[in-house]
């Protein structure tokens, strides 16, 4: 015989003993924490919900329980918006499209009616992807870079497939497509200077461009068929001009940049 109580010697009643003073030190815990956490009041080293916050695990070292997690779900739910998902459709539409544009030989009225429709979708998500992302702060990467593939994409099968039946001459395909091609690689490699912000000219040449297009697309005769040369005429117009005036907004930044970064030089060296 030792002397020593069976709680203290770990039996039966010592882990019973534990037990309840754990309880009761929850017990107090829960009582000062809800105290704490009446509205308005936190728990400092507790999220709004109970639990670890970030700036407790970052100041311990260790990432916080379930930021990883946190973190994912937020970048998904920022990627599958509803503009990224009209810039997915606007994407599934081309091949679409084609297959209607050049179904029947390309000269049928009714399968060149149902490319139109295609197309007329496709340039009317282009017009709200763009400003849903802006309105709502719906911006990704995917976005910044599949939306202009999309428009390009779309154009683009449309013109080719225009000049390969011999409804629009193929100087016309070409002028569009090298002008979007090349401003867009334009704007890439300026972009360590800044960015090129798109012009009223510039919105307004997509639009007439997107119109004219669409005129050629539909099987039109008669004064309507007159109209769309016009129409197609001033698009050519406007993305010449409007396309100068990028390259010329791109030498001018350009110039900005490399003099700010040697003012910026000379004053370190200085």
């Amino acid at each position: 015989m030792t002397g020593v109580p069976a709680s203290a010697a770990g039996g039966p009643s010592g882990a019973q003993g534990a037990r309840g003073t754990a309880a009761a030190a929850d017990g107090v815990a829960s009582e000062v924490s809800g105290s704490a956490s009446a509205p308005g009041a936190a728990v400092p080293g507790r999220s709004a919900a109970g639990g670890e916050s970030a700036a407790d695990a970052t100041a311990e070292g260790r990432p916080a329980r379930g930021g990883k997690i946190t973190a994912a779900a937020v970048n998904q739910a920022s990627v599958w918006n509803v503009a990224n998902l009209l810039t997915m459709l606007r994407l599934v539409l081309v091949p679409g499209f084609v297959a209607l544009m050049l179904a029947d030989g390309g000269y049928d009225p009714a399968w060149r009616s149902l490319a139109w429709a295609a197309f007329a979708i496709a340039m009317i998500t282009d017009l709200f992807d763009g400003h849903l992302a802006r309105t709502y702060n719906l911006v990704t990467d995917f976005g910044k870079i599949a939306d202009p593939i999309a428009d390009k994409a779309i154009m683009g099968a449309a013109l080719i497939c225009l000049s390969s039946l011999g409804d629009l001459p193929w100087w016309v395909t070409i002028v569009i497509l090298g002008r979007e091609l090349g401003i867009t690689l334009m704007r890439f490699l300026v972009i360590r200077y800044g960015v090129i912000p798109a012009s009223r000219g510039g919105k307004l040449k997509t639009l007439t461009q997107g119109v004219a297009v669409g005129m050629y697309v539909l099987a039109l005769t008669g004064w309507l068929a007159t109209l769309r040369f016009w129409v197609m005429a001033a698009a050519v117009v406007l993305t010449v001009v409007t396309g100068l005036d990028y390259v010329r907004q791109a030498i001018v930044l350009r110039r900005q940049g490399i003099a700010e970064r040697a003012a910026a030089l000379e004053e370190t060296e200085a």
